[in-house]
């Protein structure tokens, strides 16, 4: 039977703690930075393929920020990715700000 040898990536997941608006902390997940710009820029009437391409970028951006710093406030990362977002399009950008004041 093979072993399944750890990648790279997770021991570097593994390291990149998220501090909550509560307090806590939890282990940084780029897919849910994709897929809460991907619902931003979806809502703002994007395609599918369009949206695919710029959270794939602000995402992969994010996670590069993020691996700079290694502990870091989820404030800030919403701050990062909708400042990031904003670059490609201001409306998506907008309803991924917004949506948090009303979630």
């Amino acid at each position: 039977m093979k072993k399944k040898k750890a990648g790279k990536n997770s021991s570097q997941k593994s390291n990149l703690q998220i501090v909550k608006r509560r307090g806590h902390s939890e282990i940084y997940d780029e897919r849910k930075a994709y897929s809460s710009c991907f619902f931003a820029c979806r809502n703002a009437h994007l395609g599918e393929q369009e949206s695919e391409i710029i959270c794939a970028r602000v995402s992969a951006k994010a996670t590069k920020w993020i691996r700079e710093r290694k502990v870091v406030s989820s404030n800030e990362i919403f701050r990062f990715l909708a400042a990031e977002l904003k670059k490609h399009n201001e409306d998506a950008a907008f309803l991924y700000e917004t949506h948090r004041d009303i979630s």
